[in-house]
């Protein structure tokens, strides 16, 4: 964690304008892929194996710290913008230190090459704080879509008020086909504008983007 928050730190002034951020904003995630190389002095691959992968990771996770920098807020500027707040820099840091990892393949001479990702929403929290769980629990709407908005993809984008989980998608994907699907009536500065009854923020958005 300690490199990772250093390069969180640094790559901030360094290289924001070289950084570039891997979104596949239809899953929520943004990835950076990593490669371990195998040491030569190991007596054979098996045994290079762990080792590699920890650098593999740590490559991957050094990746993400410098691509999240890049990543547009719906109020405008980029998360790195956000960074001087050390409360929200913290809570950047461990979504990047607890990344998950989406592949990972080994090479025949102990060497690895893995892909790891950082959920958007998990950066969105990092910005705002966790939620407030209600103290009935949840009781919304779980997936609502959302049509005809012209917003750009983006964290913190809020719909009808609410500032919830959002994907933004060209179509809606097979999972979320009977959602309730509800039309935008306008997109500005990082809002929708939508009548979402029974919705709150636990209700995840699945943001159609108007061609």
């Amino acid at each position: 964690m300690g490199r990772l928050s250093l390069a969180l730190g640094v790559l901030a002034v360094v290289v924001p304008a070289r950084a570039h951020a891997d979104v596949d904003w239809a899953k929520g995630l943004v990835i950076a892929r990593g490669v371990g190389l195998a040491d030569r002095q190991a007596p054979n691959p098996a045994v290079a194996r762990g080792p590699s992968r920890r650098k593999a990771e740590e490559a991957a996770k050094l990746a993400l710290a410098a691509q999240l920098l890049a990543l547009p807020l719906a109020t405008g500027g980029t998360l790195a913008d956000k960074l001087g707040d050390a409360a929200i820099k913290a809570r950047v840091d461990r979504a990047v230190g607890f990344a998950i990892a989406l592949t990972a393949d080994p090479e025949t001479d102990g060497s690895w090459r893995v892909t790891m990702a950082v959920s958007v929403e998990a950066l969105r929290q990092a910005i705002t704080g966790p939620r407030a769980l209600p103290a009935k629990g949840d009781a919304a709407v779980p997936v609502i879509v959302i049509e005809g908005a012209t917003a750009t993809p983006a964290i913190g984008t809020t719909v009808g008020g609410l500032a919830a989980p959002t994907l933004f998608v060209a179509t809606v994907p097979a999972w979320a086909k009977d959602a309730p699907r509800i039309k935008a009536t306008a997109s500005k500065a990082g809002a929708i504008e939508a009548v979402v009854p029974k919705a709150a923020e636990s209700t995840l958005f699945v943001i159609v983007i108007a061609k």
